[in-house]
Formats: C-alpha cells, structure tokens, sequence
C-alpha cells in the first residue's frame, strides 16, 4: 500500500522499516568518522534514496537508542542537516565534541574521516 507525504512524494508503509534500517546502520558509524546520505542509502539497497535517509535522519532525534544524526553530512561533507537539530550549532558541536574538525560548515578532512559502510561493513 503507498501513502502519500508531502509534495507529491509517495512511500510505502515499508517507511517506518526503512527509518529503523537506517537508525541501526547510522549507530555503527564509529565516533569520530562520518559519513553522506547516498552512502547509507546505497548499502540499504536504495541508491537513488539519499534523500529518504534525510528524512530519516530529521526523524531520529527521539530515537532510542540514540542516533547520532551529526555523523551523516552530504556527499562534500557540508553539514546539511545542520538546521533539524535543537540548534544551528549543535551538529558542529557534537561533531566537535567527537575531534571532528569543522569550518564553514564543512568537515576538515573529509575524505580522511569518511566512513563507506560498502567497504567498512563486510
């Protein structure tokens, strides 16, 4: 059955499932690396779904266990979600808090601390 979500956009009621597959997926994200949308969503088997990993990222705040949501930034590593948290800070700072090095909301060393689960998860 498909529902219908806001601008046009249709899902399944395989949503919510998808969501927990990528709550688990984002919990295995060590502390201090991080990773992009299209990553996670092409290791769940959804490669054009990048954006669907988005949502549910702005959808993993009440989560439990937590998940930690500043893990995932965009494919350039720009900290794109930056405005779903309690504050337009508090993705710098939980990554910060981690030794993640952030300027101009982008992640320093990006390419150093970018975690593939395609290759880390075998």
């Amino acid at each position: 059955m498909k529902q219908s979500l806001q601008n046009n956009v249709t899902y399944s009621t395989d949503t919510r499932n998808f969501f927990e597959d990528v709550f688990e997926l984002v919990r295995l994200i060590p502390t201090g690396r991080v990773t992009n949308y299209g990553s996670l969503a092409k290791y769940l088997g959804s490669g054009k779904s990048s954006r669907m990993v988005g949502w549910a990222m702005n959808a993993s705040h009440n989560a439990e266990p937590r998940v930690p949501a500043q893990r995932v930034v965009n494919r350039n590593g720009f900290l794109t979600g930056k405005n779903h948290f309690e504050t337009p800070t508090t993705m710098q700072e939980l990554l910060e808090k981690e030794g993640i090095q952030v300027k101009n909301d982008k992640v320093v060393k990006f390419t150093e601390l970018y975690w593939d689960p395609s290759k880390e998860l075998l």
